[in-house]
């Protein structure tokens, strides 16, 4: 799974970031119906967390209703340099991670 996201490279002490990650997945929710009738089955992204200066700072558990390539958005107090760290599950397990970095200047 491939996500783009958007952090700041800079931002001053005590202001708030905007975050953005939107993660491409098909988000099967397990209605649509093969040529067969069957049902395919559901597999959505049902986690994500961001975590920065080693606190989570975000988390959204989704359900069926969450469209396919989800897109967040959140905010963010910058407080010290260093790493966001974003991680996300399906139903069939698969996972990922991505990484991104912002300097915090005063």
């Amino acid at each position: 799974m491939l996500a783009r996201i958007q952090v700041p490279s800079q931002a001053r002490r005590g202001e708030v970031m905007t975050i953005r990650i939107s993660i491409q997945h098909a988000m099967e929710t397990g209605y649509r119906l093969d040529d067969f009738g069957r049902a395919y089955p559901k597999n959505v992204i049902h986690t994500l967390s961001c975590h920065y200066g080693g606190k989570e700072v975000f988390r959204a558990e989704m359900g069926s209703g969450i469209a396919a390539n989800p897109y967040f958005e959140f905010y963010v107090l910058a407080d010290q340099s260093g790493e966001l760290r974003f991680e996300w599950q399906d139903d069939s397990g698969v996972g990922g991670a991505e990484r991104a970095t912002v300097q915090v200047v005063t």
